[in-house]
């Protein structure tokens, strides 16, 4: 029986007519794996979505409408304009990210453009039709919060490889033209905003706005990268093999060797070595550089942060018996 999905995985075995070719009992299991792979992915970030825009709308409508604070991005673009014009903020802000919903498409896929299109959508419908109450009249809580929440639905949608605001693609548009960075771009931006909100809104206002920027940045940083911060360390030295046995034995961490060659002196003398790669957590810093000091005191160490991490022996620990 032919298998939902199939003709797109293995169009050759499932084509229709007299000539097609029977699947294998692997072709059927490999074909389904990869169904099943796909429908996981697709409902994992479906889930995702939909918990990053009730999180936004309810960081908007919770926190900073009722105290007419804005955020940065087409967001903070949005809420300035629903607050001059009354008009429904969530028009504005389809209306606002429309534009780079259509750049997404070019810059990136058709794919992309799609998730956008419903994360936003979905946004601007769940803070027309959803009424949250407003949680407290603080202004410092509503603005740290409010950002808390927004910097939250943002990292979700990521995660579900989406955006809820166009901010970034805007800026890689503008990078790509002017050569500038995509930080500038949005910092540029972000003071624009904050610029007339103090104009238009009230100074007090624009300052809690930019607190309300702050807790969302960190807030979306943190989703994204997760909880911990990891660190790739390359180990260059003569005893690379013990460097190894260590990782691997005292960390529980795996590691990656690959052929080098070293250059030094004034007549440029070059030897061939091994250079030990590993990835480790920061917590774990400490406990490898007094491992290689005690194997190696002369050892070249370079460390540089990693994002994130997908794999191997970093997330999950190998536990020794």
């Amino acid at each position: 029986m032919p298998l939902p999905g199939l003709k797109v995985l293995f169009p050759k075995y499932a084509a229709n007519g007299k000539d097609a070719l029977p699947l294998s009992p692997y072709k059927r299991a490999k074909g389904f794996r990869l169904y099943k792979l796909g429908a996981f992915a697709l409902l994992k970030d479906m889930l995702l979505l939909v918990l990053g825009i009730f999180a936004a709308a309810f960081g908007l409508e919770g926190f900073l409408l009722p105290s007419n604070f804005i955020d940065g991005g087409v967001t903070g673009i949005s809420l300035l304009v629903s607050e001059i014009t009354n008009f429904p903020l969530g028009i504005c802000i389809v209306l606002l990210n429309l534009p780079f919903i259509v750049l997404g498409y070019h810059l990136i896929n058709k794919n992309f453009a799609l998730k956008a299109t419903l994360a936003i959508a979905g946004l601007a419908l769940v803070v027309a039709t959803v009424h949250f109450p407003e949680i407290t009249h603080d202004k410092l809580l509503v603005a740290l919060f409010g950002g808390f929440f927004i910097g939250a639905g943002i990292g979700l949608s990521v995660r579900a490889g989406a955006v809820l605001d166009g901010t970034e693609l805007m800026a890689i548009a503008i990078s790509k033209k002017l050569g500038l960075t995509i930080g500038d771009i949005i910092l540029s931006v972000n003071v624009l905003i904050f610029s007339a909100a103090a104009y238009l809104l009230s100074i007090e206002a624009a300052l809690y706005s930019m607190i309300t920027y702050l807790a969302a940045s960190k807030t979306l940083d943190f989703i994204i990268e997760g909880i911990e911060e990891y660190t790739g360390v390359t180990i260059v030295s003569a005893r690379s093999e013990e460097m190894r046995n260590m990782i691997i034995h005292e960390l529980g961490r795996g590691v990656t060797v690959y052929k080098g060659k070293r250059g030094f002196g004034t007549h440029g003398h070059r030897s061939d070595i091994d250079i030990v790669y590993t990835v480790i957590t920061r917590l774990e810093i400490s406990k490898l550089n007094a491992e290689i000091e005690k194997i190696d005191p002369n050892a070249f160490v370079v460390m540089n942060s990693v994002k994130d991490t997908k794999g191997g022996m970093v997330k999950k620990r190998r536990y020794k018996h």
